[in-house]
C-alpha cells in the first residue's frame, strides 16, 4: 500500500463459468413482510460450500434481496436489498456490506504531482531496479493481473503491453469488460504499480521489472481509496478465469478503515476473500500482496478460526506472497506492516521520501509504500513464469523463496533516535518477520528455477 491511503490495493466460456450475473427480473423481493422502498445496499453474501445457484438466488431472494452475481465455484455471491434488516434474515455470518459500514466521508487523497518527461530515459534515477536485479526481458504470454485502480491506457510505457481483453472493472463485484470500468479516473495508483512490474524498456521515461510480459489492468480500488470485499473477490475469480499467471494485490480489504481492532463482520470477509484467493491458486494463479502500510505486527489469517492478533486481507492469507517494504538502505521501512509467519519477501518501496519513480496518467511520479514493494516481486514472478511456462503458482513461489537474499533482523531498530525500537524483528537471517525469506532477486529466482 502506498502513501495515498490504506486500501492503497481463458475465453469465453471460462469468463462465464467465474461469475453468473443475474437477469433484471431478479429485482429486490417486495413479497410479505418485505420493505417496499429504501436505501438499497449491496451486501456479499456467503453460502455453505456447494450451494447450487438456484439455492443461493432463493436464500437470497427469501430475505428480501436480490442476487447480481454468483461464483458457484467458491458458493459466494453479490446481493442488493432495501431491507434494512437483510443480513439478520439470511441468518448470522452470512453476510456483509462495506456500504453499511464505511462512514460517508470520503478517504480519497491529494494527488501526488506528476512529472511529465516522457522523452527522457529516466532509468538512472530507478535505484530499486538495481535493488532485484532487474530489468530483465519478459514474455509477452505472460499476463499479470493487476488489481488495482485501473491502468491508464494512453501511458506510453504501458500502452503496448496492456492486455485489454484480459482487463474489467470489479467494482460492483461483476466483472464489467467495458473500458470505462476498469480504466482509471482519478487514482493514480494502478497506473503507478502496473509501471513498475512491466513499463517498457524503451529508453524513454521508466523501466519495469519484467519489460516485455503484459498487464490486465482489474479495478477493485475505487475512487475514495476503498476495496470493498466483493471487488477483491470479483477480481481474484476475474484472475482465474483468465488463466493469469500472476496477480499483484497492493491493497489492503478493509471498509473499517482500522487495523487491529474488533471489526464487524470481518470473519465473513475473510472466508468470501480466503476462498477466492485459494481458488485463483487452484487455477494457476500466483497472487502477491502488500503487507499495507500500518507498521503493525501482522498475525496469519485463518478462516474458520477465532482472530488472533493483527489480520489484513489479502495479506495474512495462507496462498498470498506477502511483501514488505525497504528503503534504499536495504532497511525495513517505518510504515510497513511485518510478522513472522504473514511476510514472505521485501522489496524496495522506499522511505522518508526516497521513493519509487514509476508511470502514472501524464508522465512519472515517485510513491513509497508496500504497495510499491509488491509488483517488484510480483515482476519477478513473472520474469519465471516468462521462463518456465509449465510453472504453477507452488513452482513460481518456491523460486521466488529461494532466490531471494537473506536478510537477518536489525540490531538496532530505533528509527527517530529516541532510544526506543519502533518494532521487533523476529527469526533468523533465512527467515523472519521484517523480510521474509529476504529481498526478492531476479538473478536468485531464475537460478533456482532453472534447479541451480
Amino acid at each position: 500500500m502506498s502513501g495515498l491511503g490504506r486500501s492503497l490495493v481463458l475465453g469465453t466460456c471460462a469468463v462465464l463459468l467465474a461469475a453468473t450475473p443475474l437477469p433484471a427480473a431478479f429485482a429486490d423481493q417486495s413479497g410479505p413482510g418485505c420493505p417496499g422502498s429504501g436505501r438499497s445496499l449491496r451486501y456479499l453474501v456467503v453460502f455453505d460450500r456447494g450451494t447450487p445457484e438456484d439455492a443461493a438466488r432463493g436464500q437470497v431472494g427469501a430475505a428480501c434481496g436480490a442476487t447480481k452475481v454468483y461464483y458457484p465455484q467458491i458458493s459466494v455471491g453479490v446481493a442488493t436489498s432495501v431491507a434494512p434488516d437483510f443480513a439478520a434474515r439470511l441468518g448470522p455470518g452470512r453476510a456483509f456490506s462495506a456500504q453499511q459500514v464505511r462512514q460517508d466521508d470520503a478517504k480519497r487523497r491529494a494527488l501526488p504531482a506528476v512529472s511529465e518527461a516522457p522523452e527522457r530515459d529516466r532509468s538512472g534515477e530507478q535505484w530499486d531496479l538495481a535493488a532485484v536485479g532487474a530489468p530483465r526481458p519478459g514474455s509477452p504470454d505472460v499476463v499479470v493481473g493487476v488489481l488495482d485502480s485501473g491502468i491508464d491506457p494512453a501511458q506510453p510505457d504501458l500502452a503496448r503491453a496492456l492486455d485489454r481483453a484480459s482487463s474489467a472493472g470489479c467494482l460492483t463485484g461483476a466483472p464489467d469488460t467495458s473500458p470505462g470500468a476498469w480504466e482509471p479516473t482519478t487514482s493514480v495508483h494502478g497506473t503507478h504499480v502496473a509501471g513498475i512490474v512491466a513499463a517498457a524498456d524503451d529508453g524513454k521515461g521508466t523501466t519495469g521489472v519484467a519489460p516485455g510480459v503484459r498487464v490486465a489492468s482489474v479495478k477493485v480500488l475505487d475512487d475514495r481509496g476503498y476495496v470493498d470485499p466483493e471487488a477483491a473477490v470479483c477480481g481474484l475469480m476475474w484472475a482465474a478465469a483468465q488463466r493469469l499467471r500472476v496477480v499483484n494485490a497492493s491493497f489492503s480489504v478493509d471498509p473499517w478503515g482500522v487495523s487491529c481492532v474488533r471489526r464487524p463482520g470481518f470473519a465473513v470477509v475473510r472466508e468470501a476473500v480466503a476462498r477466492a484467493l485459494d481458488y485463483a491458486t487452484s487455477q494457476g494463479t500466483l497472487t502477491v500482496a502488500a503487507a499495507t502500510n500500518d507498521a503493525v505486527n501482522l498475525s496469519p489469517s485463518r478462516p474458520g478460526v477465532s482472530p488472533s492478533g493483527c489480520e489484513e486481507l489479502p495479506a495474512g492469507l495462507r496462498n498470498a506472497v506477502t511483501v514488505s517494504a525497504v528503503g534504499r538502505d536495504g532497511v525495513k521501512a517505518g510504515y510497513s506492516s511485518y510478522g513472522l509467519g504473514v511476510v514472505d519477501l521485501t522489496a524496495p518501496g522506499g522511505d522518508r521520501g526516497d521513493c519509487v519513480l514509476s508511470t502514472v496518467p501524464g508522465g512519472y511520479t515517485s510513491l513509497c509504500g508496500t504497495s510499491m514493494a509488491a509488483p517488484h516481486a510480483a515482476g519477478v514472478a513473472a520474469l519465471v513464469a516468462s521462463a518456465h511456462p509449465d510453472f504453477g503458482p507452488r513452482q513460481l513461489r518456491s523460486a521466488l523463496f529461494r532466490g531471494a537474499r537473506p536478510v537477518s533482523c536489525p540490531d538496532d531498530y530505533d528509527l527517530t533516535g529516541d532510544g526506543h525500537q519502533e518494532a521487533f524483528c523476529t527469526g533468523y537471517t533465512g527467515y523472519n518477520g521484517f523480510y521474509g525469506h529476504g529481498e526478492v532477486d531476479a538473478a536468485g529466482a531464475l537460478t533456482a528455477a532453472a534447479g541451480g
